[in-house]
């Protein structure tokens, strides 16, 4: 490899070749690796007045890189979070690149040591079983679209599934005799298989056997699609969520101004967490690879079990209570007694 451009060759091979092929990485989460290595190469140019196709690796050392960052948070005005995976990017190449080049394992270490940058932990956002059940009311069931968009947030919430895996979703990945399930491919493209539950499956079935997805040649066929019977893409998935959202809040204000696919998904684990159903399986329904992701559920409802909790409290208010202070006879006792020891 030429030393000139052996940081151009490795970033090459990293991100169309390493990603895709070997860690099986989502196209949307290469995307976002490319955009981190764009900015990074951009930081580099206008701060130090490096080309992208002259970028060497001690041009890209630990000191360069944590500039980089505090760069993306004062100049860019990006939150930890955002900053966090852009490094997420950076980290993942050099470990990559050690082992590619061994010789670059001291460099590589110092930039893998750089923490993240802490951030105040967020609770998730969701909707209330009555305000999910608002919303699911307004599709006009008595058009083909209605029920296409009535069965197609039924699905979403049901199965707890991303927002792609819903528009990648297949008529091969449907099953439903008993047991009702369906196949989601998600990040990693890392299979699973989620129960439907008996209401979804009959509305489900009502759609498909209407959409004629149920006879001939149609394993490959999306699932939900436009009028051009092509796949509805993620915008257009929540596009149409928000639609009935904002017809919903007409009659319930409390339901919030912005309302995602990732809010049912949110939505989904809070209510299976909320009606006991252990942790682990909530894991396994929404595909978190890590049990400590689905923990932030847990944390979440016990914020809020805390704060409905402070609302019936009856404990006094300490301010109301007297202070010991303000017994001066204990508090000579014990001044003249601290003086005699």
């Amino acid at each position: 490899m030429r030393k000139n451009n052996q940081f151009q060759l490795l970033l090459g091979s990293f991100l169309s070749e390493y990603l895709p092929s070997q860690r099986n990485f989502s196209t949307n989460t290469i995307s976002s690796y490319c955009d981190a290595f764009r900015l990074f190469l951009a930081f580099l140019k206008s701060g130090k007045g490096i080309e992208p196709n002259q970028v060497k690796f001690k041009d890209a050392d630990r000191e360069t890189v944590t500039s980089f960052l505090n760069w993306l948070e004062t100049e860019r005005k990006c939150s930890a979070s955002t900053i966090n995976q852009r490094l997420a990017a950076i980290h993942s190449f050099y470990k990559y690149v050690q082992g590619e080049e061994p010789q670059l394992i001291s460099l590589c270490q110092q930039t893998l040591n750089i923490p993240n940058r802490k951030s105040p932990e967020k609770y998730v956002s969701y909707l209330g079983k009555e305000d999910l059940e608002l919303i699911l009311r307004q599709p006009d069931t008595t058009t083909s679209k209605g029920r296409r968009d009535l069965t197609l947030l039924c699905v979403l919430y049901d199965t707890g599934g991303r927002v792609q895996e819903i528009a990648d979703l297949t008529v091969s990945s449907v099953r439903l005799q008993a047991p009702a399930q369906i196949k989601l491919v998600g990040k990693g493209n890392k299979t699973r298989i989620v129960p439907l539950m008996e209401q979804t499956t009959i509305l489900l079935s009502s759609y498909m056997q209407k959409s004629n997805l149920l006879y001939g040649q149609s394993n490959e066929h999306p699932v939900f699609f436009n009028h051009r019977h092509e796949a509805l893409t993620r915008s257009g998935i929540g596009y149409i969520l928000q639609k009935y959202a904002a017809a919903a809040r007409n009659a319930q204000p409390t339901i919030p101004e912005k309302v995602t696919p990732h809010i049912l998904r949110h939505s989904k684990a809070m209510h299976l967490l909320e009606a006991g159903v252990n942790i682990v399986y909530i894991r396994d329904i929404l595909g978190h690879v890590n049990i400590a992701t689905t923990g932030i559920y847990a944390r979440s409802n016990l914020e809020m079990k805390r704060k409905a909790l402070e609302k019936v409290a009856i404990i006094p208010d300490v301010s109301a209570v007297p202070f010991w202070t303000a017994d001066k006879d204990l508090l000579s006792w014990l001044e003249g007694y601290g003086k005699s020891l």
